[in-house]
């Protein structure tokens, strides 16, 4: 750690470095330089990530006999219910454009803490994946903005994704170009399906689904060896930096000092919380169930959240600015007991236009976006500069079909959050033309994330009123 401070300005990419571990470090105050030319240099810069949900998100006003009621709970939580009358509020879309209402649609209600934090942008569609496109191959067109489909064999044609398109610009000023992320493993379905990130064509990314790999991806330079005695003594991957960490505390005002200790207590929680689940035995079944994949320890929440976590580490340290998160994949027949939500996702999301299908479909909706809140309440807790982590990044959640019911590619439910370091106002239903075209939105952030390019898919123009 030899020469890291010079003129108090320490490096934006110094690392803790101690047996096969590279810990990156935050952002502190002494990473801003003095001057005001070098101020400017030393700005937070901005991240991006594309989280996906699967089966469509009910978006629509639902009528009379085919309505939903919704009730709170004494704990305080929506409930959702098959109804007899009246009609629901529209589940995700404002009534109208502008400021969002104080009153959240009934869907959004998980977001309450984060209404001038995110902005519902409505009249998006994809184009190139709509013709004779089911459930799968919607994850892929969503941030290609192209249709991925089988040639031959197992071979998959599609288009380089967004994320993409900003790693091979920008992607060597990080350790990682880039981080891919989900909750279901790769290899339980097919490649197009399961893929939200495509380097070109050809060549869809796999996600990184077992949260060990995801933290040894971001702090481990030789995670076999370095893992393997980590796992043995019990130890944590701070112990292997601690004479670098208090060197450089000691040169270090009391801010930093303290955003450092709150980084080093986040680190090690997530470790704890990865240890607690491998100790954790399997429970014996009931008599006539199968015993459970041993991989699958963590309830679909838990692990979401914890990926959540992951990434927001991976943006706090600027290992990576860019990351694409699966929380299910599409098609997905997950169904989430623990939560009351015992029907299988992808059949309920063709509902028919049956209210008790489409209640559950909304329950899971709700349940996903719960998650979501946890992730904008990290990155919103996470200081950096004179704002916040999330004030830093552009987050989109969405999915690659409005409507499960009839997969459906016009007026995609996209949520955006963040402040995309100030170029983005959040806040607002942004309500644009039918059809417009969504690759026009990848554009327009590609352009505050400083790659500049003249189209991507079937973009028509930017974005303009974000």
């Amino acid at each position: 750690m030899s020469n890291i401070l010079s003129n108090r300005i320490l490096s934006r990419r110094t690392v803790l470095r101690g047996l096969g571990t590279a810990l990156a470090l935050p952002w502190l105050e002494a990473m801003m330089p003095r001057s005001a030319r070098a101020a400017a240099a030393g700005k937070p810069p901005v991240r991006m990530a594309f989280i996906h949900v699967p089966n469509g998100i009910v978006t629509r006003r639902l009528q009379d006999g085919k309505v939903l009621n919704a009730a709170w709970t004494p704990e305080g939580r929506l409930d959702w219910r098959p109804g007899q009358g009246g009609v629901l509020l529209p589940a995700w879309t404002p009534e109208a454009a502008g400021a969002l209402p104080r009153q959240l649609p009934s869907l959004l209600d998980p977001l309450a803490d984060f209404r001038d934090d995110f902005s519902i942008i409505t009249g998006l569609a994809n184009a190139p994946g709509r013709a004779g496109l089911g459930h799968g191959p919607a994850q892929g067109a969503y941030t290609t903005c192209a249709r991925p489909n089988r040639t031959t064999g197992n071979d998959y044609r599609a288009g380089t994704s967004v994320d993409q398109v900003a790693a091979n610009h920008l992607g060597d000023r990080t350790r990682l170009p880039s981080l891919q992320v989900g909750k279901e493993d790769p290899g339980a379905i097919e490649g197009y399906m399961s893929s939200l990130s495509w380097r070109d064509a050809t060549t869809p990314l796999p996600l990184i689904a077992n949260p060990r790999n995801v933290f040894d991806r971001l702090f481990a330079t030789d995670s076999g060896r370095a893992g393997a005695q980590r796992e043995a003594e019990r130890s944590s991957i701070l112990d292997f930096i601690r004479e670098e960490a208090g060197s450089l505390q000691t040169n270090l005002g009391a801010n930093d000092r303290r955003k450092l200790d709150e980084y080093f207590t986040s680190i090690r929680d997530i470790e704890q919380r990865i240890e607690r689940n491998a100790r954790m035995p399997v429970a014996a079944p009931p008599g006539g169930f199968a015993v459970p994949d041993a991989k699958a320890q963590f309830n679909w929440a838990e692990h979401v959240r914890l990926l959540g976590d992951l990434m927001t580490l991976a943006f706090q340290t600027d290992t990576t600015r860019i990351c694409t998160f699966v929380f299910a994949n599409e098609f997905s027949g997950a169904s989430y007991p623990y939560a009351g939500i015992n029907d299988s996702h992808h059949h309920v999301s063709h509902h028919g236009d049956k209210a008790d299908h489409i209640a559950a479909t909304a329950r899971i909706n709700l349940h996903m976006l719960e998650q979501f809140a946890h992730l904008l309440r990290k990155l919103k807790e996470t200081k950096e500069g004179e704002g916040t982590l999330l004030d830093n990044c552009m987050i989109t959640y969405g999915s690659g079909n409005s409507d499960g019911n009839g997969h459906t590619k016009s007026n995609l439910p996209v949520l955006l959050a963040g402040r995309g370091g100030g170029s983005l106002q959040p806040g607002r239903h942004v309500r644009f033309a039918e059809e417009t075209p969504l690759a026009n939105l990848w554009l327009s952030m590609l352009d505050r994330f400083g790659t500049k390019t003249g189209s991507f898919g079937d973009s028509t123009g930017r974005l303009s009123g974000l």
